[in-house]
Parts: C-alpha cells; structure tokens; sequence
C-alpha cells in the first residue's frame, strides 16, 4: 500500500482508529466500455484530480462492475468526490478540441458543472462516523 495515507494505513492496524465506509450508486452510466475511475478528497487544491493526495482515496473498477463503489475504512472530514468513464482505459479525461469532455464524468452533490468542473466546496460531502450513501449521475457532452 505504498502512497496510501497514514490516516488509511492506521485505521488498518488500529481498530480504534477505523473509519467509515463511502457507498457510491453509480447513475446513467452510457455502456460497459473501459473503466469508472473515482477519487475522493480533502484536500480542495487536488480536485478534481486528487492526483498526489495525501488526504485522498481512489479506485478503478471496470466499467461493468461500476454500478456500486466502495470507499473503506474513510477517515470523518469533508471530502469532494468526482468519476470518470474512461471509456478507452488511457488513463486520462479525452477531450474534444483540447475543451470539451469526450468520455462522462459525475461530482458528489450532482454539484453543477459551469465551463469547466465544479469547485470542491459545491461538492463537498461531509463523511462522519455513519456509513455514507452517494448517488452520482454521470454526465456525457458528446
């Protein structure tokens, strides 16, 4: 588990320190191609790419699986979270003249979407000790 937070690492070890599970329904997702990757974070600087986010959970589950995702042992704080369809599995958002989201996307909160993505505090989720249940509707322009 390297890259995972200390946080994560010490809920693992510590049953004191255990956190909550995230449930997220996944809604409108157009076919089974590629694969729905999801991160939630804290940290609002990080998203919503949560790339190198220490305070950041993420997962990867094949397009045809991904009605239901799960994030473990969460630690309580407000997170935002945000999906994408990678339809062609590069790893990457695909865009159409360097602007517009060829594959589909969705935000916690179904947070507004205005010339580009929504900021993290429209997103924001607050994750306390209760499991928490999220609907996220996926979005496709094309």
């Amino acid at each position: 588990m390297l890259g995972a937070p200390a946080a994560q690492l010490s809920a693992q070890t510590a049953p004191a320190l255990r956190g909550t599970q995230v449930v997220i329904e996944v809604a409108n997702l157009r076919n089974t191609d590629g694969v729905v990757r999801a991160c939630m974070t804290r940290d609002s600087q990080r998203f919503p790419r949560c790339q190198n986010s220490a305070q950041g959970y993420r997962t990867v589950v094949p397009a045809g699986e991904a009605t239901t995702l799960r994030f473990a042992n969460v630690q309580p704080g407000t997170y935002a979270i945000a999906l994408l369809h990678d339809e062609n599995d590069n790893g990457k958002a695909d865009r159409v003249l360097g602007m517009m989201p060829r594959e589909g996307f969705g935000f916690s909160n179904d947070a507004p979407v205005n010339m580009g993505p929504p900021s993290f505090g429209d997103a924001a989720i607050q994750v306390g000790a209760r499991e928490l249940h999220q609907t996220i509707r996926m979005r496709y322009m094309l």
